[in-house]
Parts: structure tokens; C-alpha cells; sequence
């Protein structure tokens, strides 16, 4: 075999070992992407006659680990949080929306609260925005601080 043949098969083979590193750790580091939101949508409505409203909110969110839980919070747009910028600490207390699945790495989640006629006249008019928290298995999280927005009349 001739001395340049040898170095090119040499330099070729530490090429692909070198290639394949980046590849592993690319899939590695895809891994631990955090879950991702879309196709969030709000629908608020109001107590009617003797019968309560509802706020119903649904996202569907993909997380290669799997989803661990998903937080949601309805804020009025005119509150502390419009000045001060929600964080995951302050999701903590946030109720938590059913989650089921719907695809490869993606779940559907749902949050229904009941509004009464008392909820709906002691809550502020004007536009509302639905903060989500998603969770993923591995322990990444994704806050959208206005995931879907809504208005109260």
C-alpha cells in the first residue's frame, strides 16, 4: 500500500469517528429539548340564566421524554403580572390541565374551570391571557406567559 493511500484511509477513518461523535452528541443534546407548545387555544363563557360558564383551555405539547405535568393560569391583562413577568415559581400554585396523548411525543392537554355567576361579575372585564407551564419527564420546562388569550364581557 502506498504511503499516500494509507494517511487518506487513515484521515478518513478518524473523519467518520469524528463525524459520528458530533452526530451522537447532537442526538444527545436533541434529548433535551424542553417541551413545546402549540395549537393553544382559550374559549371563555359566561354564566347564562341558571347555568354556570366555563373557561376551556387546550394545548398540545411535545416532549421527546414525555410530558410530567402541565400548569395553567388565567390572568387578567390589567393585573400585577402584566408589570412583573410570571415565572415558573410563580406557576407553582397553578391548577393543572389533563393531559392525553395524541401522537408520537405529543399529548393534548386540557383545562376546564366551571365560572359562576359570582366568578363572573367579580372578575375584571377586558382581555385575559392563559399562561401555560409544561413540564417534560427529563425535567425541562417551557413557560408561555400568553399562551391564548380571551376577553370577559
Amino acid at each position: 500500500m502506498s504511503r499516500r493511500i494509507a494517511l487518506s484511509v487513515l484521515f478518513g477513518a478518524a473523519g467518520v469517528v469524528v463525524l459520528g461523535g458530533a452526530g451522537a452528541f447532537a442526538l444527545a443534546h436533541a434529548g433535551e429539548q424542553p417541551p413545546a407548545l402549540s395549537d393553544s387555544t382559550a374559549r371563555y363563557s359566561v354564566p347564562s340564566g341558571d347555568r354556570d360558564g366555563s373557561l376551556t383551555f387546550v394545548t398540545d405539547v411535545t416532549a421527546s421524554s414525555g410530558v410530567k405535568n402541565v400548569k395553567v393560569l388565567a390572568w387578567p391583562e390589567n393585573s400585577s403580572f402584566a408589570k412583573k413577568e410570571l415565572t415558573a415559581k410563580d406557576m407553582a400554585g397553578a391548577e393543572p390541565a389533563v393531559c392525553e396523548p395524541s401522537g408520537d411525543d405529543i399529548v393534548r392537554c386540557t383545562y376546564t374551570a366551571k365560572v359562576t355567576r359570582s366568578d363572573a361579575e367579580s372578575s375584571p372585564h377586558g382581555v385575559w391571557h392563559v399562561a401555560v407551564l409544561a413540564t417534560g419527564k427529563d425535567g425541562t420546562t417551557t413557560l408561555d406567559t400568553e399562551a391564548a388569550d380571551f376577553a370577559v364581557r
